[in-house]
């Protein structure tokens, strides 16, 4: 016998997700040539810390955004220390060994925070892209060592998604940023106690757009406890969402609002 409970699930599931495509107009370009893609992925690293830096992400030195290279599996592109997420261009990026030997550009880069993401990318060859930066909501509400619940639409499509890294604090070396990547897991996005968001994708695009929406999540949860006790969605229907918004393409084109924006207000980006 059917059960017929079960059956509605699946139908409210697939019609969300019929109305998910719907929104989608675009999809991610193909490339004739790793070239291409190469320069696309750099003008999309470039585009993600402008925004990140419009946004207040930004802080002295710290902050770092790494996307795989099309052609050489063990190489990452990132930005360097010492330029503002808000001035960075194409020409500042630089191409990383996976030992973090910097092979194309002649800036400096932050050690610790590419053990991290190296580390990420050499265990999850899905994983193109990795985001992290203190922003103040993402700061705030990893110290409380907890993962965010399904309390809105946006945060429910985190749920079950999350890892809670608690150990190590910085990655000293090779075997801690290992560490680490197993902590992380497959999941989406991991939150580490007392440092911040880290999030990933199959592109830089919805890598960003994971992490912008995670922030701003924890923006919600920590004004809704502030207020009160928030409600949180039933477990089913905190799923539903993840099936449905919660895949790369959607992640991809949620970001390219953010793009179109940047790329007609910072035109030096791309030079």
């Amino acid at each position: 016998m059917w059960d017929t409970a079960r059956t509605g699930e699946n139908e409210m599931a697939d019609d969300l997700a019929a109305d998910t495509r719907s929104l989608i107009a675009t999809a991610p370009p193909t490339f004739a040539t790793v070239e291409e893609e190469r320069r696309h992925r750099l003008e999309r690293l470039a585009g993600v810390c402008r925004v990140f830096g419009r946004a207040g992400y930004s802080e002295g030195l710290l902050g770092h955004v790494t996307v795989r290279d099309p052609e050489h599996a063990d190489r990452f592109w990132m930005n360097p220390v010492g330029v503002s997420f808000r001035q960075i261009k194409v020409s500042h990026l630089v191409q990383v060994s996976h030992d973090g030997r910097v092979l194309v550009g002649d800036r400096p880069i932050n050690p610790v925070g590419f053990r991290l993401h190296s580390a990420i990318h050499a265990a999850r060859p899905e994983v193109n892209a990795v985001c992290h930066a203190h922003s103040v909501h993402g700061k705030a509400w990893s110290s409380l060592a907890r993962v965010l619940d399904p309390i809105t639409q946006d945060s429910a499509v985190f749920f079950e998604q999350q890892a809670l890294i608690t150990a190590p604090r910085v990655a000293m070396n090779e075997e801690q940023g290992k560490e680490f990547a197993v902590s992380f897991g497959d999941k989406r996005v991991a939150i580490q106690v007392g440092h911040g968001i880290f999030s990933t994708g199959e592109s830089v695009d919805e890598a960003a757009w994971w992490f912008i929406a995670m922030e701003t999540s924890c923006r919600a949860q920590l004004l809704a406890e502030a207020a009160g006790t928030p409600v949180m969605w039933k477990a089913d229907e905190a799923r539903m969402m993840v099936g449905a918004l919660g895949n790369s393409q959607f992640g991809w084109a949620s970001f390219q609002p953010f793009w179109d924006e940047i790329v007609e207000s910072d035109p030096d980006l791309l030079t």
